[in-house]
Formats: C-alpha cells, structure tokens, sequence
C-alpha cells in the first residue's frame, strides 16, 4: 500500500499577483503538484484594502489549483507583507529550574524576551532566536540539557498591525480557507533562495515585490535587521506609463518583457512597439528610453535599501553579500545596478528545491515567496505567533502567570 503524502498549501498574497502552490511533501523536499494565480485588485502596498476584492482573487487562484492538483483545499500557510511590519531586537531572562535547561526553560525565555510594551493596535508575529546565554556564556544556539543558573535569549521580534493580519485572516475564511500559520513574506523569500553558509556568513536578502521592498539581515545563522520600504515594482509601471504615455497595463508588459535596469546594457538600434492611450496608434521607440526611465527608480530604491543598512549598522556583517529576489528582481541588469550600489557581490535568488512537472515554472523570483511558505510549514526555523490576544498586555499577563507558576514549583 502506498504510503500517504503530506500535502502543504502556501498563499501568497502580493500586491499585484495572489499566488497559491500545493505541494506533496516529501524526502527530496516539496513536489509541487498545483499552482493558481489571480490579479490582485484587493491589496495596496501588500495590505488588504478591498475584502471583497481579495477573497475574490483567492478563491479564484485557489480554484485554478485544486484543478490542477485534483485536491480540495482546507488549510493554507498565508504570507503577511506592508509597509506596517516591525522588527527589532530584544532580550529575555529567566533562571534556570532544576539546573539544567528544559524545553520549558527556553519557551519561558523567549517569552520574556517578547514582553515589550507594544501599542494596542499591534501584536507579535515572529520571534526568532539569535543566540542563547547560559552563565555568561554565549553563542549558544541550542541550549537544552545543558547546566547552567540563569538562562538569556537574544531574539528578533517582528510585529505587526492586528488589522492588517485580522484581514488576511479573515480574507481567508471568506474563501472557506483555514489559516493554519502567518509568516512574514520576506523571512518566506529568504527561506526559498538563501543558503545556510549565506546565513552563517552574513548576507542581505532584497525582496522587490510589486507594492514593497523588504530587506532580511542574517548574519550567524539568525536573522538580525529586518525592514520594510514602500517601494515596489509598481512604482516602476508608473514611471513608465507617464513617461512613455501608455496605459498602465501596458506599462507592466513592457516592463516585464523589453525591461532593463542598466540602459548602457541596451543597444540603441533595439526598437519597441509601445500603444498608446485615447485610442491613438501605436508608436515605436528605442528600448534605450524605457531602459533610462527604469534605471532612476530602481537606483532609488536600492539605494534606500543601502542607507537603511547603514543605519541599522549591519553593513560590516554581509560577507555573503546581497541576494535579490521578488518578481522585479528578474528585470535585465538589475544585479549589475546593484553591484554599483552596494559595491558588494550581488547574485539573483531562485527557488530551487522543488520537484515535480511544475518545479520550471515555479523556480523564478517571482515564486520565492510562495515557496518558502511551503518550506517554511511546519519548520523550526521559523516560529509562528499568530497572537489573537490584545497585544502586549495579554503577553505580559501571560508571562507573569507562567513566572508565577515557576517560582512556586521552584521553591
């Protein structure tokens, strides 16, 4: 008998494009068997505006996949992105029971470590583990069984507004969908294309999605800077549609096809077919001008990445250098621009762990963070919060009951 495949469903919900891929789990890593996509007209900036809208392109993508994958879908790992993410780093403390660091030990500390004061209108979304300190000891990363008194934890909180999260979720039940996990876009992306000696090494993953940038810091094994830029490839269509006078959805084929980010790379005698609105024929232009008004904004943009590096100070950490991924990241000449920029090596990020008849197709940047979400269901290396709590107090309530009861069980 044949032994029963365990099938992940990942949703990514991006500003232009909601993507849904199902996957059979299994020993070489995901096959994927499904893919759905649908425009998004619901979403700005990777928040949802329009629910109606939203859940309309989910169940539309989702249907186009259980087509494909001859499944039904119940249960989805959805992306969360926009400009409202937060993170920062902070500290945890408490003393060790019985001496010996347990299982209970770490989650208390990573507890006390998230118990910051947040606005009410915000939860934790990810806590994720830098190091471990036992007795002054640092530089642990897994501490359980060992001996110690006082056990500490350096961790990268990532927060975001409960709204925007609440009306992913809800987005998702509309469309009768449970959401089993909520994982940021970007540590999703970072999952798919990054590679551990990167991580350990120090590397700055630039995801260029359509609404926002987002900019992962790693640097020995753990995520240490995260940031999220309003900028996207959207901005790019715009650019386009002023300066060539073409509509917009014009604007994004062109882009996508004829598009360059370096117009000394493009020669002058190469010619487009660019159409034109109020129903005005069609003119023919030197590639070399979409080429010049593509190259500002996307200069722009990396370099806000750049100087938001710099003022995270982890600029001396990215030995491995930079790694560009979302659907913008396959524009012609982008990585030589970024290379300009950041005078760093600078290489494309590519899924590349998926097998079966639609792992081509689904190996572009386009997919990084649809599949990391398939990656990512279920690991360790990700630890998910989807806090239904009202924020901060109802995680210090939290730890000060679990406190309570240590100190009465210790003592």
């Amino acid at each position: 008998m044949a032994r029963k495949q365990a099938i992940h469903v990942g949703l990514d919900l991006g500003t232009h494009k909601t993507s849904v891929l199902v996957a059979a789990m299994q020993d070489d890593g995901p096959h994927v068997i499904g893919l759905g996509t649908a425009p998004s007209q619901g979403l700005k900036r990777g928040v949802v505006v329009n629910i109606d809208s939203t859940v309309h392109a989910i169940q539309r993508a989702v249907r186009e996949a259980e087509v494909m994958a001859d499944c039904e879908i119940h249960s989805v790992v959805v992306s969360a992105s926009g400009s409202h993410l937060r993170g920062f780093n902070s500290h945890g403390m408490v003393p060790i029971k019985n001496r010996e660091v347990s299982a209970a030990d770490i989650e208390l500390v990573l507890d006390a470590a998230k118990a910051v004061a947040l606005p009410m209108d915000r939860q934790v979304l990810h806590v994720l583990p830098q190091e471990y300190i036992i007795d002054d000891q640092d530089g642990i990363k897994e501490p359980q069984g060992m001996a110690g008194v006082r056990l500490e934890a350096r961790v990268h909180v990532l927060t975001a507004a409960t709204a925007a999260v609440q009306n992913v979720m809800k987005c998702c039940e509309r469309s009768g969908l449970e959401v089993s996990q909520v994982v940021l876009a970007p540590l999703a992306s970072a999952n798919a294309v990054l590679t551990d000696e990167e991580r350990d090494l120090g590397v700055a993953m630039i995801d260029i999605g359509g609404g926002t940038t987002d900019l992962v810091v790693y640097h020995g094994g753990a995520v240490r800077h995260t940031a999220v830029l309003g900028l996207g490839g959207s901005h790019l269509t715009n650019d386009i549609a002023a300066g060539l006078r073409t509509p917009p959805q014009e604007a994004e084929k062109l882009k996508q096809r004829f598009g360059s980010a370096l117009a000394s790379s493009v020669s002058n005698d190469d010619m487009i077919e660019v159409p034109s609105v109020g129903g005005r024929g069609p003119r023919v232009l030197a590639r070399q001008i979409l080429a010049e008004i593509i190259e500002p904004r996307v200069e722009e943009i990396l370099g806000l990445v750049s100087k938001e590096i710099s003022r995270a100070g982890v600029e001396g950490l990215l030995s491995s250098g930079i790694v560009l991924t979302g659907g913008s990241a396959s524009l012609d000449g982008i990585a030589g621009l970024a290379e300009r920029v950041f005078h760093l090596p600078v290489r494309l990020g590519a899924p590349s762990q998926a097998g079966g008849g639609l792992a081509d197709i689904v190996s572009g940047p386009a997919y990084a963070t649809a599949m990391g979400l398939l990656l990512g269901a279920g690991a360790s290396n990700i630890e998910i919060a989807i806090a239904t709590s009202n924020g901060s107090q109802g995680v210090l309530s939290k730890v000060k009951h679990r406190m309570g009861d240590w100190l009465r069980e210790f003592f």
